[in-house]
């Protein structure tokens, strides 16, 4: 069944990078999450990668912290569970942990997982995080064969990679995407019937968020980029604001 409300996970990642840019320590990234937590988010979001460009190892620990102070928030740690995902989850057990097929040296993410072989290498992964209590979400593509993959290979939920909606969207708004969006809405049918939750991710913005919202009625997004890019004219509380109500529903 699609949720009531869809959640607002932060990604907190370009605060990382802005900080990481001085050897101040500013901006501060606990007050930042704390801030954003405090204004309504559902959670935090990072993508922690090898080379530390942004989120760095020793911030995991007093963001899960932190989050653990609210009730009913949530922290989500995404990255390449081939790479160094797998042994920070396991060191701090956040609720949920998202699997994305990225390379070391890919910018950002950019695809989600295959079906096939590379759907089926992460399945003993899931098993593993899962018996110590995490929920594992994996990055996958609008398309069924992903969805069905994800689902054979032990997820409990999957997120969809949204670039290709964003990018019709900026080229064409409403009528551009709404082709698009019906994979969308296919992958998250097809997912809710096999008992998959369904998360959504990159890309999105106000401006695009209420579309898809509206389609596609996700448990959860989670969004960076747009977010912080608002939050430099609007500021993190009123930004976090705008994202909680728009993922409810409500014109902002």
């Amino acid at each position: 069944m699609p949720p009531a409300v869809t959640h607002f996970s932060a990604n907190i990642n370009r605060i990382a990078l802005l900080r990481n840019s001085r050897d101040n320590g500013l901006p501060d990234l606990l007050r930042a999450a704390q801030t954003i937590l405090d204004a309504g988010a559902a959670g935090i979001t990072v993508h922690p990668r090898p080379d530390e460009r942004h989120i760095r190892l020793n911030d995991i620990g007093p963001l899960a912290a932190l989050v653990a102070r609210y009730a009913d928030r949530e922290f989500n740690v995404e990255g390449n569970p081939h790479h160094n995902l797998m042994e920070i989850v396991e060191a701090t057990l956040p609720q949920q942990a998202t699997f994305v097929p990225d390379a070391v040296d890919t910018p950002t993410s950019n695809r989600g997982f295959a079906a096939g072989d590379e759907m089926q290498a992460v399945q003993p992964l899931i098993a593993r995080l899962k018996a110590k209590g995490v929920r594992v979400s994996v990055f996958v593509d609008a398309n069924i064969a992903s969805v069905e993959a994800a689902h054979a290979a032990g997820a409990d939920r999957i997120e969809l990679y949204t670039e290709p909606y964003a990018a019709a969207f900026a080229h064409g708004g409403t009528g551009a995407a709404a082709h698009c969006l019906n994979d969308f809405v296919a992958a998250a049918q097809r997912a809710r019937q096999l008992g998959l939750g369904v998360n959504a991710g990159h890309d999105l913005n106000l401006d695009n968020l209420p579309d898809f919202i509206a389609a596609v009625q996700p448990d959860e997004v989670s969004i960076g980029h747009a977010f912080i890019a608002d939050a430099l004219w609007l500021g993190l509380e009123v930004a976090t604001q705008r994202y909680v109500a728009c993922c409810a529903g409500k014109k902002v």
